[in-house]
């Protein structure tokens, strides 16, 4: 890494304090975001290997348990994804018996999603999750506080959906 010409912190770790560079608000934002994705990730991989579940798979098993009947198009909208995105989950959720299409009575072409016996299950577990520790991070922290945490990953998630990056000329992929 080159050298810093900004102050240095100390962050207490583990195994005893680091010094990391004080990069500005930006980038120590960005590093925090990508420490919680990398947590995250790791996180539901465990999930995986303990319970047969990720934590992505889990999440639409949670909100069908609350919203049961759903489309795949409203789950996609409240989970902020292009229903495509969607798609694997939902066939792999699907494929292992967590949650059933249904089609919709007056109209075949349009099904409904629900949980099985076994989604029932998985959606009645709550302790080693991804969710658990979530709920145990917000347990110590002021409303207020996660409120305006709410809000600046709102504002976020609007500002990294209108991104727009060129494509390169004389390139047929990107990497």
């Amino acid at each position: 890494m080159p050298r810093q010409r900004t102050r240095q912190r100390d962050r207490g770790t583990r195994s005893g304090k680091v010094t990391e560079p004080v990069l500005g608000s930006v980038l120590d934002f960005m590093r925090l975001i990508w420490g919680i994705s990398h947590g995250l990730q790791s996180a539901s991989k465990r999930m995986e290997a303990a319970y047969g579940i990720t934590g992505p798979q889990r999440l639409v098993v949670r909100i069908l348990g609350r919203c049961p009947d759903a489309s795949a198009g409203e789950l996609a909208d409240t989970l902020h994804l292009h229903p495509s995105t969607l798609t694997g989950v939902l066939r792999r959720l699907e494929g292992r018996g967590i949650i059933e299409r249904r089609p919709v009575a007056h109209d075949r072409r349009r099904v409904r999603l629900r949980l099985t016996t076994a989604g029932r299950a998985i959606d009645r577990k709550r302790q080693g999750t991804v969710e658990d520790a979530v709920r145990r991070a917000l347990a110590v922290v002021d409303s207020s506080k996660i409120q305006a945490a709410s809000d600046v990953l709102q504002a976020l998630n609007q500002a990294l959906e209108s991104v727009i990056v060129p494509a390169r000329r004389g390139r047929s992929r990107t990497r």
